[in-house]
């Protein structure tokens, strides 16, 4: 976070952005609303709410961002919301969130930021990846996916592959991870991504707009 010579982890909270409409829904959205809303709102953790993924039809601003529950369990079919409370939670921000094109300005804000949101074409191939290094050649890019870029490496051959974070849960891929083809063939991954830089303080005195590239 604050201090980036020694980051602490967060996970942040997929269900509680649904729940906002912070940028879109489960069928789909722009990202960078995303980092717009943690910039304006901040984001809970990941404690805070179970992915469920489903986009919430009525929303309460306190209960839909971080809850506990108390027994008994709801019967099937029944969501036990009357049962439930808000919690006071923290919130985490970026202080600047900008784009993020091609493989040199990638690699330089994984090394100083961290992981970075991008989008890809998400095949039927792509669907069926059980691991490897994927690689797949369209000859057009449409952007309907997005994942997380995490890190890059090389094997011993000398190619270079991103490592990515789906969210299509562990049994998927290389334990819900990937490992993607550098420069070409990679499903577009590096035409559109979008990086901040994490804070825990709110943004108080600026716009977020300012800080779109």
């Amino acid at each position: 976070m604050d201090n980036l010579e020694n980051p602490t982890p967060i996970g942040l909270n997929a269900q509680s952005i649904i729940n906002a409409y912070a940028g879109g829904s489960c069928n789909g959205g722009d990202p960078a609303k995303v980092y717009e809303y943690a910039f304006n709102h901040g984001i809970p953790d990941s404690s805070c709410m179970n992915y469920i993924a489903y986009n919430l039809q009525t929303a309460d601003e306190d209960i839909d961002m971080c809850r506990d529950c108390s027994p008994p369990p709801p019967a099937e079919g029944e969501s036990g919301i009357e049962n439930c409370y808000a919690v006071p939670h923290r919130k985490y921000y970026v202080n600047a969130y900008y784009s993020v094109v091609g493989a040199d300005q990638m690699k330089s804000d994984l090394a100083t930021y961290g992981p970075i949101g991008c989008g890809i074409q998400a095949t039927d191939e792509f669907d069926a990846y059980k691991g490897g290094i994927y690689s797949q050649h369209l000859n057009s890019i449409e952007i309907n996916h997005e994942i997380s870029v995490i890190g890059y490496g090389k094997t011993y051959t000398g190619q270079e592959y991103w490592i990515g974070r789906n969210s299509w849960g562990t049994y998927w891929g290389e334990a819900g991870f990937f490992r993607m083809q550098m420069y070409t063939d990679n499903l577009g991954i590096e035409q559109d991504c979008t990086a901040g830089i994490p804070t825990y303080n709110p943004n108080l005195n600026t716009t977020a707009t300012e800080f779109i590239q």
